[in-house]
């Protein structure tokens, strides 16, 4: 590594720090979940989670992609990734149907960057998993795949 992109790493590390520790990057973490609302991540539904978030039904949608394994060999690390191909996405939201939460991740999307996300998820059973967008003129798409879990992750 050069001088100069060790003093990079270094400085930016430092600045990752000071803005740790003033909370702003707390801040900024704890604003985006709040965005979703504490009630969705509660909820044991699908129909619950659109409810607290005051969204309607979601319709199937080929502009909406989800990808997952077949078959997930350990429940607790299941890597989920969800898409659109439209623009003004404004929220994607990970649902797995089982799981005692039903909603696993909601992410936030603005303007400047893309609508494509992926993260690992506990699944305690096989079950249906849903990637869901929320465009900022409010229509709700979905899509759709089932994943089956041959060790339980969530307890199991």
């Amino acid at each position: 590594m050069s001088a100069n992109r060790r003093e990079v790493l270094s400085t930016g590390l430092r600045l990752a720090s000071l803005l740790l520790a003033s909370g702003a990057l707390a801040q900024h973490a704890q604003a985006a979940g709040t965005m979703a609302g504490k009630g969705a991540f509660d909820a044991k539904t699908v129909g619950e989670v659109m409810k607290s978030l005051g969204l309607s039904m979601p319709t199937e949608s080929k502009d909406v992609s989800i990808t997952a394994p077949d078959i997930a060999e350990n429940g607790a690390v299941v890597p989920l990734g969800a898409a659109c191909t439209l623009p003004g996405v404004k929220q994607v939201l990970l649902m797995v149907e089982k799981n005692p939460a039903v909603l696993a991740a909601a992410f936030n999307v603005t303007p400047s960057i893309d609508a494509a996300f992926s993260t690992r998820v506990k699944m305690g059973q096989s079950s249906q998993v849903f990637a869901v967008v929320v465009t900022e003129d409010n229509k709700v798409l979905f899509a759709q795949k089932e994943v089956k879990v041959t060790l339980g992750g969530c307890g199991g």
